[in-house]
């Protein structure tokens, strides 16, 4: 194995950390769920810190790392929703926005052509919130109450953000397969 691969290596290796999580959520393992969320998350960093510092991208990379994110973040949504640990709504506000960036992303990519994706910076503070109310309700599940204003309060800061950066990215791709399919069709 080459050192440019291990990116990748560490993300297969956080796709595979999800079943994990997902059965002890369900068996009321909070505790060990939080911790294997956190590897998750620090691998997440890790991978990225590789990938940029020494120049060890590559196109598996760029399918794998985004899909390792969605996979984790998804998948301990709709547990902690289906537990009814998280509210219904905002489990659903969540999936809309994956949904509706990943079917954006496909219909661009065939009415228009190649997507250049880069993340807007709501959407990452968007991130940085599900992962935080995903820590702050494992936290409130084992036991830690002082968790319970902030889960609360990121509770509406993760709805707030994921509507706000679902709609941006609606209306900036928009203008943009707009506009590229103007200039197609200009003489």
């Amino acid at each position: 194995m080459q050192a440019r691969q291990i990116p990748n290596l560490i993300s297969i290796l956080r796709i595979l950390l999800v079943p994990p999580v997902v059965v002890l959520l369900l068996q009321g393992q909070y505790g060990w769920a939080l911790i294997l969320f956190v590897v998750a998350g620090v691998s997440d960093g890790i991978d990225g810190y590789l990938a940029r510092h020494y120049r060890w991208t590559s196109r598996l990379g760029a399918i794998l790392d985004p899909l390792a994110d969605k996979l984790l973040m998804v998948s301990t949504y709709l547990t902690l929703g289906w537990l009814g640990d998280l509210a219904g709504w905002l489990v659903g506000l969540v999936i809309w926005r994956d949904v509706v960036i990943v079917a954006g992303t496909l219909l661009y990519r065939w009415r228009v052509g190649p997507v250049a994706f880069e993340p807007l910076m709501i959407s990452k503070i968007n991130t940085v919130c599900q992962i935080l109310l995903v820590i702050a309700t494992l936290l409130l599940l084992t036991g830690f109450e002082a968790m319970r204003w902030p889960q609360a309060v990121l509770v509406a800061v993760v709805a707030f953000t994921t509507l706000a950066s679902g709609l941006a990215y609606v209306f900036i791709w928009s203008r943009r397969a707009r506009e590229n399919m103007e200039h197609r069709e200009s003489p």
